[in-house]
């Protein structure tokens, strides 16, 4: 009897592992159906730009729609297969499309890297599933002296909300995830006499779409010294989808 017993118990112990493992298989998969490339592809958005101005003294919000289009096929620097992305940039509909910017999309076994402004962002990571950690910013330079990012060190990304049904604007979008990436505040925002920092991030990813949404924000506050009053720096980021293909 306790032969018999143990050796159900091995069989229970091999299926659940094997389920698990093809679970994980599947959630590999999962990077690249949240986040299709394919040249021509493109996505739309409404952009919200946060900035400073007057010396920090007064902060204003500057509207503007973006495209982000999946340009041609490339290799990176370390000669791995990579996409190009083209941003376009225009005030309203009624402008035309100016290219300003260019990106690269860098589809890895495990996940997916985006580079901006010579800048490794490691933005999905395998398994996807609900939980699920990594660090995000750890290929960027946040330690040395002359590095004025250091604000992304350590950032946790996180999968939260995996599979769920999302609205975004117009569309209903029945597979979405989202990666929480950062919500910290270090001080007291409220005390003018004292140094305060706020830095959050999140993104939201819609299967077979690409990233929907994005929410960036980081303000370091400065508190008075003598001949200068209290001022603020950074800049905020929000990011809708409008429009896809």
């Amino acid at each position: 009897m306790r032969k018999q017993f143990l050796f159900l118990a091995l069989i229970t112990l091999t299926f659940f592992s094997a389920c698990k493992k093809s679970t994980e298989v599947l959630s590999i998969d999962a990077v690249g159906e949240y986040a299709p490339l394919l040249v021509g592809k493109y996505i739309t958005y409404s952009l919200d730009s946060l900035v400073f101005i007057n010396f920090g003294t007064k902060d204003t919000v500057i509207s503007y729609e973006v495209k982000l289009e999946v340009d041609g096929q490339i290799t990176d620097n370390l000669g791995r297969p990579a996409f190009r992305i083209i941003r376009y940039i225009r005030k309203t509909a009624a402008n035309p499309w100016n290219p300003d910017n260019t990106f690269m999309y860098v589809p890895t076994e495990f996940g997916l890297e985006f580079v901006e402004n010579n800048m490794r962002y490691l933005k999905l990571k395998a398994p996807v599933r609900d939980a699920f950690t990594w660090k995000g910013n750890s290929y960027i330079d946040t330690y040395s002296l002359n590095s004025n990012v250091r604000y992304l060190d350590d950032w946790d990304y996180t999968f939260d909300s995996v599979g769920v049904n999302t609205t975004i604007g117009a569309f209903s979008l029945d597979s979405t995830l989202k990666v929480a990436q950062r919500d910290e505040v270090i001080g007291n925002p409220t005390d003018p006499n004292s140094y305060s920092e706020i830095n959050y991030g999140a993104e939201k990813y819609a299967k077979g779409i690409g990233m929907i949404f994005r929410d960036f924000l980081h303000i370091e506050y400065q508190p008075p010294t003598p001949g200068r009053g209290g001022y603020k720096q950074g800049y905020g980021v929000r990011m809708v989808m409008i429009d896809h293909n």
